[in-house]
């Protein structure tokens, strides 16, 4: 089944309010920055009794001595009971953090040191589920945990589904440790509903890549937004948030998420003394290839390649591999099985490089990789630091070159100046959604709005991202809406082994309702939930319950389709476009501050590389922290060596193309969105763009030389000579 799940109410009860001005509050309803009075007189033996616990089981499952760094400090407060956050550097450990509580918890039942809240405590030690953004990642430290014998799995959409009911089964009896999942599946609401009934409750909630949750993390995900509610829903003992890549206000952000004090913030310097960081600046991209060649030659062992965009990943691994060298490509928009073969083939070392677009490496455990190359430029220091940081993790000399060629830039300002919608656009988005889309009716009242976000994009030009980010937006900043559990369009399902007699056998209402109302065709039933419950009664909750238990069961195979998105109505929305031009101009200001922002973090990278100062010195300020034992220099990076900073060529200054102007005018009669135009001159696609097949023209990036600026001035001065009002209130 899928990762999004199908909807119902299972979320009306939460204060939504609250919700949206403090976020998730601590499970442990006692904690108020001071110990529990039960805990005061046994805390230095228990945290004694704790770090012997987590020290047996490092030693005895992971084989390692000790711990390092600030490993066990974290995972003696978490076994305490305390919510936590780590900023470790990619490598640093960062999994161990989790995974040792999550084994940790049946001896320190044993031991007495544990106060269960609830009665499903009695049946069990629970489990603890880790939320993590990639399936390479979960399935890598699966792997990993099942050759040390520690009870581990992962739901995730490769999974049969007889592998899926196994996992189930092991979970709601007892045998399963930890759980790895998307964060999309906390929106299923079978996932959701029977996490509250796991035996022995869920003893700890890791959020891996927790810089996520912060809009000012270098990769927000709306979806991420979600977990704070879901720890609180399932009344998760305690959290641990992890990032390799928390700048003092992205930690500030998910300290505020999961309510987690100063004191149990556990940092470590992201400087690695055995990396080698370098830069080397050339005049155009065609100059790249020779010296990664040249680089390749000289340098041996395990490697990967960054590069932007998915065919440059496919074209370049086939030219290296024409070059004699043993390599495979990765981008996302490979098939899974082709993916996890590459990812089992380098682990393996039957390939030595890969070459790869951002996805590829996370969480991956392999500790020889000696060479990180930058075919293309970071879009961010969070971004270059987090992929160096994969190199060496074995303690070896390894080297990470960053190739710096004015020809890129293009495309990292290509990928920001797609997601800011243009005002008009975003206007009318709004009108849709709180005008012209249709509500319906909650069992307690209130009003919901069910949004196909894909229509939503096509119809307003914007793109996928920028849309989910508008929608949170409207939640966080206005408290007009509240996300909540998607539903599926379509609910189909394959009768198992003697269906017919199973389904007569179950006397539930919900039971007979889907028995009595499903049609059925050559193989497949099909049910309208909707109108079903409808019909007889019944809470679509019910019937939604009811086809997770069957499925389950075995009893029927269920299939499910069409996400729709759905949000709960919190306050009286805006009912004018007078009204929701106000909205309009606040969230179209943000956006552009986060265009700006998005910008001059591409720019921080190239000012790290090309200013006079120590890359390693450089890149551990930014994060907050200095290099260690009051070093000012590695005394290896590519400044050290050279003492000299990495000079790229001059900006291209062009003068204006006219004719290249009118040739777009003359060729798109668009005249209401300058924005727009400036993006075809650039090369900048959009749903707006596709629809018209501006893409195929020879106009779309005809004029990428030139600063985008510049474009959308003078496309600005065609659109008000036709009539077009950039400063047009709406209303």
């Amino acid at each position: 089944m899928s990762d999004y799940g199908s909807g119902d109410e299972l979320l009306d009860d939460v204060n939504a309010d609250e919700l949206l001005l403090a976020g998730s509050k601590r499970a442990n309803p006692d904690h108020d920055g001071a110990q529990h009075p039960s805990k005061r007189t046994k805390q230095g033996s228990a945290e004694d009794q704790c770090t012997s616990i987590a020290r047996s089981i490092l030693k005895q499952k992971f084989g390692y001595d000790d711990f390092r760094h600030e490993q066990a400090a974290a995972i003696r407060n978490i076994l305490l009971g305390e919510n936590v956050l780590v900023v470790f550097p990619t490598g640093a450990g960062k999994s161990l953090c989790y995974q040792i509580p999550g084994i940790a918890f049946p001896e320190l039942d044993a031991a007495g040191l544990t106060e269960r809240q609830s009665t499903a405590a009695t049946v069990g030690s629970g489990i603890t589920i880790v939320v993590s953004p990639l399936i390479a990642l979960m399935k890598d430290q699966v792997d990993a945990l099942k050759r040390r014998g520690i009870s581990a799995a992962c739901l995730d959409s490769t999974k049969t589904y007889d592998e899926v009911k196994s996992i189930n089964a092991d979970m709601h009896e007892g045998r399963l440790r930890i759980l790895y999942c998307a964060p999309e599946r906390l929106n299923n609401e079978g996932f959701v509903e029977s996490m509250k009934f796991v035996p022995g409750g869920i003893r700890l909630v890791a959020v891996d890549e927790a810089h996520c949750i912060s809009e000012w993390g270098h990769s927000f995900r709306p979806d991420y937004l979600k977990v704070a509610r879901f720890v609180e829903e399932i009344k998760a003992e305690r959290v641990i948030c992890l990032t390799a890549t928390a700048t003092p206000r992205v930690a500030e952000d998910v300290c505020k998420a999961f309510d987690i004090r100063e004191s149990n913030v556990f940092r470590t310097t992201p400087y690695r003394p055995n990396l080698q960081l370098h830069a080397e600046a050339l005049k155009t991209k065609k100059d790249k290839f020779s010296r990664l060649l040249k680089f390749l030659d000289k340098h041996d062992g395990p490697t990967l390649v960054y590069v932007t965009i998915q065919k440059q990943a496919e074209e370049l691994a086939d030219s290296l591999s024409k070059n004699g060298h043993s390599v495979a490509c990765f981008h996302a928009g490979l098939p899974t099985e082709r993916k996890l073969q590459t990812q089992d083939e380098f682990m393996a070392g039957s390939v030595r490089i890969v070459v790869a677009t951002i996805a590829f490496g996370m969480g991956i455990d392999k500790a020889d990789i000696r060479n990180i190359l930058h075919y293309d430029i970071s879009s961010t220091i969070e971004e270059y630091s987090q992929q160096v940081g994969r190199a060496g993790r074995d303690g070896k000399p390894s080297f990470c070159m960053l190739y710096l060629c004015r020809d890129d830039f293009w495309l990292r300002e290509n990928f920001v100046r797609g997601d800011l919608p243009s005002r008009q656009s975003l206007q009318e988005l709004l009108e849709d959604i709180f005008l012209q889309q249709p509500r319906s009716k909650l069992p307690d009242g209130g009003e919901v709005i069910k949004l196909n976000q894909l229509a939503l994009s096509k119809d307003h030009d914007v793109r996928a991202s920028p849309l989910s980010i508008i929608l949170a937006t409207i939640e966080l900043r206005f408290g007009l809406i509240r996300a909540i559990t998607p539903e599926y369009s379509s609910y189909q399902f394959e009768p198992g082994p003697g269906y017919n007699t199973r389904i007569k056998q179950d006397k539930s209402p919900a039971a007979k309702a889907i028995d009595g109302h499903s049609k059925k065709a050559k193989k497949w039933y099909t049910i309208d939930v909707n109108a079903v419950a409808k019909d007889v009664g019944l809470l679509r909750t019910d019937l939604i319950r009811k086809l997770n238990e069957l499925n389950d069961k075995g009893v029927l195979r269920l299939k499910v389709s069409g996400v729709v998105n759905r949000y709960k109505i919190l306050k009286k929305p805006p009912g004018t476009s007078k009204e929701i031009g106000k909205i309009t101009d606040k969230l179209h200001a943000e956006m552009e501050s986060r265009e700006i922002d998005a910008m001059k973090r591409f720019e921080a990278v190239c000012d790290l590389l090309t200013d006079s100062q120590c890359f390693a010195r450089a890149l551990t300020e930014y994060f907050g922290m200095s290099l260690p034992d009051g070093k000012s220099k590695c005394g290896h990076c590519t400044y050290c060596l050279t003492g000299k900073p990495v000079v790229l060529p001059p900006k291209p200054n062009p003068t204006i193309d006219k004719a290249g102007i009118n040739a777009i005018l003359d060729a798109c009669d668009v005249r209401d969105d300058p924005r727009f135009l400036a993006r075809i001159a650039f090369g900048i696609k959009s749903p707006r763009v596709t629809q018209l097949k501006l893409d195929k023209k020879n106009i779309f990036g005809s004029l990428e030389d030139h600063a985008f600026e510049s474009l959308l001035k003078e496309f600005t001065k065609a659109c008000q000579r036709a009539g077009f009002d950039p400063n047009k209130k709406f209303g």
